[in-house]
């Protein structure tokens, strides 16, 4: 059983991609996988800043290190902010991949990207979905040392996507998210053999 990892990179209440990123969890559990939904508004994760990490990596940025590296697939769900994707995203990503330094583990600068595999979705009151959101994030996230599926999804339209329950309501955008996922636990499991 794949452990795969997903999260938004919106803390928003009414996130669209925190919407997606539940859809994506719940269609990647009915395909075997062992889920962990990761709300980062659940961290306290302050801006990144290299002289307040000089004084010690905040404990949040260690327990986002530890849950990212302890799965080897993940989906991240990129909102779209002026054509890329979120600052929240972006620190994020900083601080999970600054070296502790001094740490046993944490010091590793590969940790925890290296190896992982990748599944981007983004979702977009707009026609396109967050497709550049996506195009932005896909060269960062493989200068990580991640690979990334070549299987991407935009969700266009995506405020009228979801049904009272948080599902997708067409079939055609459901399978374009599945297709996702299929492809990121096929990956993992050829990958981490």
């Amino acid at each position: 059983m794949t452990k795969l990892l997903v999260f938004a990179g919106s803390t928003r209440q009414h996130s669209l991609n925190r919407r997606l990123a539940h859809a994506s969890a719940a269609i990647a559990q009915t395909l075997g996988a062992e889920v962990t939904e990761l709300e980062l508004s659940s961290l306290d994760i302050p801006l990144y800043n290299a002289d307040l990490e000089a004084s010690g990596t905040p404990a949040d940025v260690i327990r986002l290190k530890e849950i990212m590296h302890a799965h080897p697939a993940w989906i991240v769900c990129s909102p779209e902010y002026n054509g890329s994707y979120t600052g929240l995203m972006k620190n994020t990503l900083d601080w999970a991949s600054s070296p502790v330094k001094g740490h046993p583990v944490w010091g590793n600068s590969q940790l925890p990207f290296a190896g992982k595999v990748l599944g981007l979705l983004s979702a977009s009151p707009g026609a396109l979905g967050g497709l550049r959101s996506l195009s932005h994030l896909n060269p960062l996230l493989q200068g990580l040392e991640c690979w990334v599926c070549p299987k991407q999804y935009a969700l266009g339209r995506a405020g009228e996507a979801f049904d009272a329950s948080g599902n997708l309501q067409v079939e055609a955008q459901r399978k374009g998210v599945q297709a996702v996922v299929e492809q990121v636990l096929w990956a993992s499991q050829r990958l981490s053999a």
